[in-house]
C-alpha cells in the first residue's frame, strides 16, 4: 500500500493552509473578466483550477469557504467525509469515496459561499482527492470560519464547527 510519506513526496504535495497537503496541477491559460463575474468577484479570474488534496487520519481541513463551485473527485485511499453549513444552517455530510454500495460518491460539488471542510471518514488512514474550482481559485476568495462567530450563526452545529475549526 502506498504511504502518505509516498504520496507527499511522489506528488511534490505542500501544506495547505486548512489542514493536509495539496498541489496545484493545473491553472486555466484563459480568464474570466471581473465584468463577467458577479459583484462578489474582486478582479479577473482564471476559468478553472485543479489541484491534489491529501487528509491523513487525525487532521482535518477546516471549516471556510471560497465564493466559486468547487467539485470534489475521488482518486486513491479511504473515504473522505465532506461537512457544509449552509446559509441557512443545513448541516449536510458527503462521503467522497470508491465503496458506492455504501453510501459513497466518486465526485461532489460545494456550491460557492457554503462553510465546508473535510477529514478522513470513519478512522480511516488518508484520503487522496482532487478539486476542481471555476471560476479558478484565488486566494482572495478564501474565508477561513473563526469558530466563535460560527457557533453565534449556528449553535445546532456546534460540536461539529468545534471539531473542524482550529481556533
Amino acid at each position: 500500500m502506498i504511504t502518505v510519506d509516498t504520496l507527499v513526496k511522489e506528488l511534490h504535495l505542500l501544506p495547505h493552509p486548512e489542514g493536509g497537503y495539496y498541489k496545484e496541477t493545473y491553472r486555466s491559460e484563459g480568464k474570466i473578466p471581473q465584468s463577467y463575474l458577479s459583484p462578489n468577484f474582486n478582479g479577473d479570474r482564471n476559468m478553472a483550477t485543479g489541484i491534489y488534496f491529501l487528509i491523513e487520519k487525525g487532521n482535518f481541513s477546516a471549516l471556510h469557504k471560497i465564493k466559486s463551485d468547487e467539485t470534489w473527485h475521488f482518486y486513491y485511499g479511504d473515504a473522505l467525509e465532506v461537512v457544509e453549513i449552509d446559509a441557512n444552517g443545513n448541516l449536510n455530510i458527503t462521503k467522497i469515496g470508491s465503496t458506492i454500495l455504501k453510501d459513497e460518491t466518486f465526485q461532489y460539488t460545494v456550491k460557492a459561499n457554503t462553510w465546508f471542510g473535510s477529514r478522513v471518514y470513519n478512522h480511516g488512514n488518508f484520503s487522496l482527492v482532487g478539486c476542481t474550482v471555476y471560476p479558478g481559485f484565488d486566494f482572495n476568495d478564501f474565508e477561513l470560519a473563526n469558530r466563535h462567530l460560527l457557533i453565534q450563526l449556528f449553535p445546532q452545529h456546534t460540536k461539529i464547527i468545534t471539531e473542524l475549526t482550529r481556533e
